[in-house]
């Protein structure tokens, strides 16, 4: 929990900027001689506004970069002849656990948006499974809450501690 209250609090921080407004009022424009604008200016408007819905997309951008570099680098270690065999087949079994983690999150969620809910992001964190669950229609009661929890233990393992947090849709 306290690892996804950190995932959060770092996306807040560093989210890029959905939308930004600039107004420039009374501004003087100088261009360069390389054709780059200058707007000076004793006073510029900036107003950002970020949506909620791309939480589920920016934690998902964030996890496939986070796989990706990960399996490139096992790749580049199979590849490689300045390792073992040894090493080499245990970078080839952490690539194949990373396909197969990969595809029992998207199993999962694709039966989250089957049972309703708008979209679904499903992170794996070693023994902890993080379902974000988008919806529209759904109350986020307790009772929605286990079932999700109950899923993920049944595709991950019953010893899978399992976090639901809830997304509002617009």
């Amino acid at each position: 929990m306290i690892g996804l209250v950190v995932v959060l609090s770092v996306y807040y921080v560093m989210s890029p900027v959905s939308e930004t407004a600039v107004t420039y009022e009374d501004a003087e424009v100088v261009s360069s001689e390389d054709g780059e604008e200058w707007v000076f200016e004793d006073e510029v408007d900036v107003s950002t506004e970020s949506s909620p819905e791309d939480l589920i997309n920016v934690l998902r951008m964030e996890v496939q970069d986070e796989r990706s570099a990960l399996k490139e680098q096992l790749t580049s270690k199979v590849a490689s002849a300045d390792f073992s065999a040894a090493e080499k087949d245990e970078a080839y079994e952490a690539v194949e656990e990373l396909n197969r983690l990969e595809s029992k999150e998207k199993l999962i969620e694709t039966m989250i948006r089957a049972m309703g809910y708008e979209d679904a992001l499903v992170r794996t964190d070693e023994e902890r499974v993080l379902i974000t669950v988008k919806s529209v229609d759904h109350e986020h009661s307790k009772e929605a809450a286990n079932e999700l929890v109950q899923l993920g233990r049944r595709e991950m393992g019953e010893n899978t501690f399992v976090s639901v947090m809830f997304e509002p849709a617009e």
